[in-house]
């Protein structure tokens, strides 16, 4: 649908919000962000795909790298309209106009300051001399493409009467698109929504063209002005992927399509994106560009659809609404995640060990819940191997007579270390301290003393069960006696409380049966 067409259509045209994405040109500003040719390619293919209707290629003027990518954006896309950027000069226009020029649906998009601060300071201009390089430099850019986008540079600061004089000198030139920015971020919702409507209302034939939004994010606004944009008559939206762009970014190409879908009830209005690809676009952009998304951006962080509160997580469980207003699915997510940490309950926990395969009674439940709270207050993220290896321990040890209830050890470079350690033998408590060659040495030299046995160490093998320095540790032992072998494992974000409860588990099972009967030998404290 051509611009002219939303400007003149039906009312579901009005209703229609035009995405202009600008992740390439703005988005690429951000500092540090600069993508390579196969990077912008690669992007301005998918937001194609995705059914974005504009998308900004970039500042062909800026340099020979910049216009190739433009030109062959243009070649290549076969729905979306391609608009390079200019400044109100007419190399720059040209440029721009020689660069989307194979473009199925080309336009160009310049922009000159409005504001008394830019005037007296970056542009040395009086009013009437902008006035006259807007009619001059829009004409210009109207002879090239019929689809020509005018901004006015920090519209927000720049006084109601002046902006309407220079946006009536864009349309009168030609311009199909009045962009309003605000540039600096500086406005308020309710001053961007009166400006809008001010200027639709006072500007003579202000229906031949589509007014348009772009919002920074420096006050954590720009999606909030908008939206406000849209109810004073905007109709484009521009915007970037994760909200990259100048300083703090910005509007949230994401966040917008998504608050028009979720409040249909408020915001009357449509979009054309495919919602359930905005993950992808985004892990996109972040990989070219280098920049990690946040975990708690909305829509697309990490942790936009993980819950961790108990309180959350049994909501989750009983309805999905109590505590998400849109499904993961719906922007291209598998599934709701349960972050399982401290703050979750037991309701949770059962779940998600029902959703790996274990069912545990309720006392099992209860002792693993336990050790699970234990671990949970030693690391950040409790994961689903944590969890595996938390059950898999205790149903090893669940019928365990030797168990350990308490480790104390010394270590350090000054030696021998030494290890003070309690053990329950069919409930009877017992502690010993040993020292060794080293605190697992001790440890094993403390457990010997409890329980004497000729067991021979055959392998020790600790692994981390997940990544981090907080992670929890699984330790393989295998103990050897008499032609027989048994290996036993523990797991503990302590390393050394895994050891001891890996040899424990080994020794438990060595010695429960007697040599070629069959039957448990009977276990006391040495």
């Amino acid at each position: 649908m051509t611009q002219s067409e939303h400007v003149q259509g039906s009312a579901a045209a009005r209703d229609h919000i035009v995405i202009f994405d600008t992740t390439l040109r703005d988005g690429e500003q951000c500092p540090g962000a600069t993508m390579t040719f196969e990077d912008k390619l690669g992007v301005a293919a998918l937001l194609d795909e995705m059914g974005v209707d504009v998308i900004e290629a970039g500042f062909p003027i800026a340099s020979e790298g910049d216009f190739e990518a433009v030109s062959e954006i243009a070649r290549r896309t076969s729905r979306a309209v391609v608009a390079g950027l200019a400044r109100a000069v007419e190399g720059d226009i040209a440029r721009a106009g020689a660069a989307v020029r194979h473009a199925r649906r080309p336009r160009i998009h310049t922009f000159v300051s409005t504001s008394p601060i830019h005037l007296a300071h970056q542009m040395r201009k009086s009013e009437e001399d902008v006035l006259a390089i807007i009619a001059r430099t829009v004409t210009q850019a109207r002879g090239l493409v019929d689809d020509v986008e005018w901004s006015a540079m920090d519209a927000t600061r720049t006084p109601i009467d002046y902006l309407c004089r220079c946006v009536e000198a864009a349309i009168r030139a030609g311009a199909t698109t009045i962009n309003l920015p605000d540039t600096v971020g500086y406005a308020l919702p309710d001053e961007y929504r009166a400006m809008f409507r001010a200027v639709r209302e006072r500007v003579p034939e202000a229906d031949k063209a589509v007014f348009s939004v772009h919002c920074h994010n420096d006050l954590g606004l720009a999606v909030a002005n908008t939206l406000a944009g849209i109810e004073g008559g905007a109709r484009q939206v521009e915007c970037t992927l994760n909200g990259i762009g100048e300083r703090a970014g910005n509007a949230a190409l994401e966040e917008v399509v998504m608050a028009i879908r979720t409040r249909g009830d408020a915001l009357a209005f449509r979009t054309g994106i495919e919602s359930t690809m905005l993950t992808r676009a985004s892990k996109l952009v972040s990989a070219v560009t280098s920049f990690p998304v946040q975990f708690n951006k909305a829509i697309v962080g990490r942790n936009a659809f993980a819950h961790e509160s108990g309180i959350h997580q049994d909501g989750m469980l009983k309805d999905a609404s109590t505590y998400e207003i849109m499904t993961p699915a719906s922007v291209g997510v598998s599934k709701t995640s349960l972050v399982m940490g401290k703050h979750s309950g037991r309701h949770a926990f059962k779940e998600k060990l029902r959703e790996m395969g274990y069912v545990l009674g309720e006392n099992a439940l209860e002792d693993a819940f336990k050790r699970f709270k234990d671990i949970a207050d030693r690391k950040k993220t409790v994961y689903d191997e944590d969890l595996a290896a938390l059950v898999d321990d205790q149903i090893g040890s669940a019928h365990e007579r030797i168990k350990l209830e308490a480790l104390t050890v010394i270590a350090g470079t000054m030696g021998p270390q030494s290890a003070t350690l309690t053990l329950a033998i069919d409930n009877v408590h017992t502690t010993r301290q040993a020292t060794g060659n080293g605190p697992v040495d001790a440890i094993l030299n403390a457990i010997q003393a409890i329980v004497p046995h000729e067991a021979v160490l055959d392998l020790y093998h600790v692994q981390a069960v997940t990544e981090g320095t907080d992670a929890q540790a699984e330790v393989s032992i295998r103990l050897a006696q008499d032609g027989r072998s048994m290996t036993g494992k523990g797991s503990d974000p302590d390393t050394l409380v895994a050891s001891g409860r890996a040899y424990i588990a080994a020794l438990n099972k060595l010695m429960a049966t007697s040599r070629g009967t069959g039957q448990p030998e009977v276990l006391q404290a040495g």
